[in-house]
């Protein structure tokens, strides 16, 4: 038919040259007349689109259709029988209807924006050429329910492919007509149904955050705790799934069609592209670019920001509470949209200060979350969560939180990290250079051959490998019942043995892929700073004096008097370090013990330990803190003579000694190295943390450094 060449004349660009002859009336007419007639679909979409480009270019077109209510009731009928892409003409006719609800198009017209068809582009037509004059003006003069079908519509149609183009439609939506939308809509909000409210509220919130949000607005604040009141509103489960749902939206990101893209966003941002780039790029090609401009991204972004600080600053982040219920919930809708929802607000927590709110969000979503990876199937779900767990991570006290499910976490980063870019972040966060653990203090570090052992206060022992500068875990084991104090490797039987405040020695194969359990000793103390040689142990109890115990059952008590805080062990001669700041050499098989430096008797003199014991080519290196200027000093082993110090202001808590140089770790987690021969200080590393260096090691061949500190982490530097 002629109709159908005039389209695919228009819609190959030459329009502008018969725009003229087909606005004459007779023209104008004869596709009345089609519209009337024809029973063909495809001539009927046909004869729409002609008018409707016809009208939006030529308003003359608007008035010949509007003058002859026959004209009118026809496209108003074909709309309401199924003839959905007649909408956009009849936007264009509205401001010349006389009635809306007479005509019975409340009830009709939302229906093409909440279709979610799509290949439908209906809706950016409607926002860009539709007068909405003259439908706000209807809201005042309607029945409830037809306010109801008026907001669901304006709620659909600010969920538009442009954050710029929402903005303008949102602008004319508040400012446009005679009665103030801010007005009305907290009026009809009083008396809305449970599962209308959180549409009424989600459209009022938008329009508030069209100025930057402020400390206070009555209208944010009743329209959040709206939405968290529908959320919790498990009597009316439909109210529920339409806050959820309305939760989404709020972002602020959407398809051509109207559909939220908040979990694709979130994918993407978590290393899984899943976007069907057809929602995204499916615009109309008269209105929109394919690629969103700088202005584009701006605009998303600042919205995103100012819709994030409303929702999560209302009474101290309520909205955590709302959906961890939420989560709990039985409905698959409603658990979906708030597992989105609260992904999205923990992604988001970055761009508020920290208030204590971030805490708030650990606190109510953190097990939820953990319990959801731990049984989901969905890599998706998955990996929504590794996008939560890395900003939990980044608080001091998350990693605390993860204690218990660590094991778990790390099975399912290792299944993720070939789909996931983010599952591998978060893999180097708990294996890497600067490893954020999460069982506790490490209390001590040891190294043999490329393996790199550590022990924890929640009585984990871990094994590491070392790869280029990086520690990479492959064996985690909690056998012990509370915290495993100290290791010591026995090298001529590649054994590792573990002491632990659970009163028990545990022995250990070394092998290549880890360690394997071989047997227990049991003692009848604590057993803190164990040394380990032949067939005899020494390690330092609760009380006074060291514990000398055979492994053929025999213990002994040495050194009594003196309350040992360190030692270390050298061919049969036992050096202790005392709470008092003294030091003692105790020859084993004999018992007997010189002293090598007094320690202070002050009555309230305050406490001076001896931190740390090294003996390295004859010298014995003593570390804590300085009394006297010293925070370390050397003496020679043989006549027990002072031979050096080293003048650091630090509070030493470890150290470890090379051919050349001494490492000294202690508060604030400074890292300080220093020049045997010369004595003075030659470097500082920086460790990025505020905790104390508890533990230090050297491997054999003095090129790697590791520590560990009171907040949990390990580091490795490659020494030059």
């Amino acid at each position: 038919m002629a109709v159908l060449q005039i389209e695919k004349f228009c819609r190959e660009g030459q329009m502008v040259d018969i725009q003229t002859m087909l606005s004459k009336p007779p023209v104008v007419n004869g596709f009345v007349e089609i519209l009337s007639n024809s029973v063909e679909p495809h001539v009927l979409i046909a004869t729409e689109f002609l008018l409707f480009e016809l009208g939006s270019r030529d308003n003359g077109v608007i008035q010949k259709l509007t003058r002859v209510d026959t004209d009118v009731e026809c496209i108003v009928a074909l709309f309401q029988k199924g003839l959905l892409e007649a909408v956009v003409l009849i936007y264009l006719l509205m401001p010349f209807i006389g009635n809306l609800a007479e005509m019975q198009l409340f009830d009709s017209l939302p229906k093409v924006l909440i279709s979610k068809e799509e290949d439908l582009v209906s809706m950016n037509v409607i926002a860009d050429k539709a007068e909405l004059t003259h439908l706000l003006e209807s809201f005042i003069e309607s029945n409830d329910a037809d306010r109801f079908e008026i907001i669901q519509f304006l709620y659909e149609l600010v969920k538009l492919n442009r954050r710029t183009f929402n903005e303008q439609v949102l602008h004319i939506i508040k400012n446009e007509g005679t009665y103030s939308s801010m007005h009305s809509l907290p009026i009809y909000l009083q008396t809305a149904l449970p599962h209308q409210c959180p549409v009424v509220a989600g459209l009022l919130l938008q329009l508030d955050l069209l100025a930057e949000p402020r400390k206070m607005s009555i209208y944010r604040e009743e329209a959040v705790d709206v939405l968290i009141m529908c959320l919790r509103y498990s009597d009316y489960p439909d109210s529920q799934i339409a806050a959820a749902e309305t939760l989404l939206a709020l972002q602020g990101t959407f398809s051509s069609s109207g559909k939220p893209l908040i979990r694709e966003y979130l994918l993407k941002r978590a290393g899984l592209d899943r976007t069907d780039k057809r929602k995204i790029l499916n615009f109309n090609p008269l209105l929109f670019c394919k690629k969103p401009s700088w202005e584009e991204e701006q605009a998303a972004a600042d919205w995103e920001r100012k819709m994030a600080f409303s929702l999560l600053s209302y009474e101290f982040g309520l909205l955590f509470e709302a959906l961890a219920e939420g989560l709990k919930s039985k409905s698959a809708d409603l658990f979906s949209a708030c597992f989105v929802s609260a992904t999205w607000v923990v992604y988001r927590l970055t761009i508020l200060p920290d208030t204590g709110i971030r805490g708030a969000a650990r606190v109510c979503l953190l097990k939820q979350f953990v319990s959801i990876f731990k049984s989901s199937r969905d890599t998706e779900n998955k990996a929504l969560f590794l996008l939560a767990l890395r900003n939990f991570m980044r608080e001091p006290e998350g990693p605390h939180d993860l204690t218990n499910h660590v094991k778990d976490i790390l099975k399912g980063l290792r299944e993720l990290k070939k789909s996931s870019t983010i599952a591998v972040e978060i893999l180097n966060l708990f294996s890497g250079e600067n490893l954020l653990l999460v069982n506790g203090e490490v209390s001590s570090i040891v190294c043999f051959r490329n393996k790199v052992f550590s022990s924890h206060t929640d009585g984990t022992i871990k094994v590491w490998t070392v790869k280029a500068k990086s520690l990479h875990l492959i064996q985690e084991t909690r056998d012990h019942l509370k915290a495993v104090t100290s290791l010591v490797v026995q090298q001529s039987v590649e054994k590792l043995y573990s002491g632990s405040l659970d009163r028990t020695v545990r022995v250990w194969s070394i092998q290549d892929e880890g360690i394997e359990y071989e047997d227990i000793h049991e003692m009848k103390d604590h057993i803190n700073n164990l040394l380990v040689a032949n067939s005899l142990s020494c390690f330092i109890p609760q009380g006074a004096g060291i514990k000398v115990h055979s492994w053929n059952g025999a213990t002994k008590l040495l050194n009594q008097h003196n309350y040992a805080k360190c030692l270390t062990l050298v061919k049969g001669r036992l050096y202790c370090g005392c709470l008092d700041n003294s030091i003692q050499d105790i020859d084993l098989p004999t018992g007997t013990i010189n002293s090598i430096q007094s320690g202070t008797r002050k009555l309230l003199a305050k406490s001076s330990p001896i931190y740390a014991l090294q003996v390295h080519d004859g010298l014995l290196f003593s570390a804590g803190t300085s009394l006297d200027g010293a925070a370390v000093k050397i003496w020679n082993t043989s006549n027990y003579s002072m031979v050096g110090s080293l003048q650091s202001t630090l509070e030493v808590r470890a150290m470890a000694v090379s051919s050349e140089l001494i490492y000294l770790g202690g508060k604030g987690g400074i890292v300080e190295a220093w020049c045997r021969n010369k004595h003075n200080r030659v470097d500082a590393l920086q460790t990025g943390i505020n905790g104390k260096v508890l533990c230090m090691a050297l491997d054999a061949n003095e090129e790697t450094l590791v520590i560990g500190t009171s907040d949990g982490r390990i580091q490795a530097w490659r020494l030059n």
